[in-house]
């Protein structure tokens, strides 16, 4: 079992900078792939970057690449997901989300175990 508590999101200008945190419980951390999905008002939830559990294989939706980095810190059980140059496209509730494989979370909603609460994100054009 894994608990997800997301924070860091907030009201942010274009262009400007947030970094959000996950922070899991449970000791079985390190056995799952950890990822970051979004959810705009009246859109799916859409799949935005995943790293693997070996914290080698790291994917990225095309529309951060570049912009957004996720991280893990295996010993605070934490994920983070930094993102830099927002716009407005960039406005949502971000998720938390552990599953079984970096490439099946980047390809597969269904394939997330568990999901954090949420934490939004808003930027101002």
């Amino acid at each position: 079992q894994v608990q997800l508590v997301e924070s860091g999101g907030g009201l942010v200008q274009a262009g400007g900078s947030l970094r959000l945190s996950c922070a899991a419980s449970g000791r079985t951390f390190n056995n799952y792939a950890m990822g970051w999905f979004r959810q705009a008002p009246g859109k799916e939830r859409e799949f935005v970057a995943a790293k693997a559990r070996d914290g080698v294989l790291t994917y990225y939706a095309d529309s951060v690449k570049g912009r957004f980095t996720v991280s893990r810190d295996y010993y605070a059980n934490m994920v983070y997901l930094q993102m830099n140059s927002l716009n407005a496209e960039d406005t949502a509730v971000y998720y938390c989300a552990a599953g079984p494989s970096a490439s099946r979370l980047r390809i597969e909603v269904k394939a997330v175990d568990y999901w954090g609460q949420g934490t939004q994100v808003t930027v101002s054009s």
